[in-house]
């Protein structure tokens, strides 16, 4: 009984310190609090090419950003790789109209000639872009960040400093804090966190990882976005990297805690109840690991609650709904664990390739796979199939909510998903 009042308490709170933008935003990657809920949505529970389809709109180029969305505004970014004459890549903004789905503006914001190859399952333009009052801030990792002005579409500035070697390409996306946009750069060469002034585009703060690394550079890369996390009302930047994760003050930078594992090639986002953080530690020795935060330096024995080493997600992220924390891996097996203890409650298997993270909206988990089966699921021990919906082409970027809307991008398109009949009336 204590747990669940404590669990409902939290979720509350949450709630709350979310409602101003919840229903009409969808900010940064997974959305306002960076974990995949869409508390005040309500969204069809069956959807296909035809069904509550509003929109769909041909996107050029390839990227795996998903789509970020305040008040009239819809934003995501591509890439489109030429090879004649000579390899060039170009590296767009595109905003479109949400009430239409028609392009408003194509930014082109970089060029990179001859550039470093990338892993097959990765685009040039993976990071989802973070929007506010001001603008829209693009980030493609080591070829460069901007921000937008969207209302004219004027370039506001750009970085293109912090050079690093991907060894696969960017996939870490960039979560706002107050005045800063923060990216985290974990390259096969260096390895830091770095703080951009909004405005500006000038650095604020950097700071470098500090726990040893192994000595094969090859595990030196990650490409997780971190978490911004209150509790108990201080303010702490998850940040999940190769061999490590360190709590940073997110206005300074400063470490203010580690834990450390093995393990490299991190691409899921943290997660956390009111309590524990939970991170998957990536490639090699693959394992979920669930933090108390608190202590300083390496607290690894000391904070490590319990760790998880079955069927582990090294591409989606995570997602927790009251005291149930969901995951699933590449291969569709999806896990339903107790929160506080680690245990096993449930698994179901779903069909096909999974690299997009979950969301949670109106009491339900949605689960896109690469074939383009969306599969919707009770978030409960028995992970009931509600609805398996189909569209048209490879899904990899993750769902984005506003309101009552979802937004799913394919390969080639992007969809506006929302219930017609509620939309139409009688």
């Amino acid at each position: 009984m204590q747990r669940l009042l404590r669990n409902s308490i939290f979720l509350l709170v949450l709630s709350v310190g979310l409602s101003a933008v919840a229903a009409d935003s969808w900010p940064q990657f997974r959305g306002p609090g960076g974990q995949g809920h869409a508390t005040e949505s309500s969204l069809p529970l069956k959807f296909d090419e035809e069904t509550n389809l509003r929109w769909k709109q041909a996107i050029r180029g390839e990227g795996w950003s998903s789509a970020v969305a305040r008040d009239d505004q819809l934003w995501l970014t591509t890439a489109v790789l030429e090879d004649e004459p000579k390899p060039l890549l170009r590296l767009y903004a595109v905003g479109l109209d949400p009430e239409t789905g028609s392009i408003r503006h194509e930014i082109e914001l970089f060029q990179v000639e001859q550039p470093e190859k990338i892993h097959d399952d990765n685009s040039y333009a993976s990071p989802t872009p973070v929007i506010d009052e001001h603008g829209v801030y693009c980030h493609f990792g080591t070829f460069g960040t901007a921000a937008i002005d969207y209302r004219t579409g004027k370039i506001l500035w750009k970085n293109d400093s912090f050079e690093i070697d991907h060894q696969g390409g960017p996939g870490s996306s960039p979560v706002p804090y107050e005045n800063l946009l923060i990216l985290t750069c974990d390259g096969a060469n260096v390895q830091f966190v770095v703080a951009l002034d909004k405005q500006s585009g000038e650095e604020v703060w950097k700071t470098t990882r500090t726990a040893p690394l192994r000595d094969n550079s090859i595990t030196h890369r990650a490409f997780a976005t971190p978490l911004i996390w209150n509790h108990g009302g201080r303010d702490l930047l998850i940040s999940p990297g190769p061999d490590q994760a360190h709590a940073y003050e997110p206005a300074t930078g400063k470490e203010l805690w580690h834990v450390r594992y093995v393990g490299f090639s991190n691409v899921p986002a943290p997660v956390t109840t009111d309590s524990l953080v939970f991170l998957c530690t990536g490639f090699f020795e693959t394992e979920l690991l669930a933090v108390e935060p608190g202590g300083s330096g390496n607290v690894t024995e000391s904070h490590v609650k319990w760790t998880y080493t079955r069927s582990v997600s090294t591409v989606p992220s995570p997602i927790v709904v009251d005291d149930k924390l969901f995951s699933i891996n590449e291969a569709g097996l999806v896990a339903c664990l107790d929160c506080t203890t680690g245990k096993v409650l449930g698994k179901r298997r779903l069909i096909g390739k999974y690299s997009a993270s979950p969301i949670y909206a109106n009491g339900r988990l949605y689960f896109c796979s690469e074939e383009g089966k969306i599969s919707v699921l009770a978030p409960d021990s028995d992970m009931e199939l509600l609805q398996v919906n189909r569209l048209d082409g490879l899904i990899k970027a993750s769902p984005s909510v506003v309101e009552d809307t979802l937004y799913l991008r394919t390969a080639t398109h992007l969809y506006r998903i929302e219930d017609t009949a509620v939309r139409s009336g009688p």
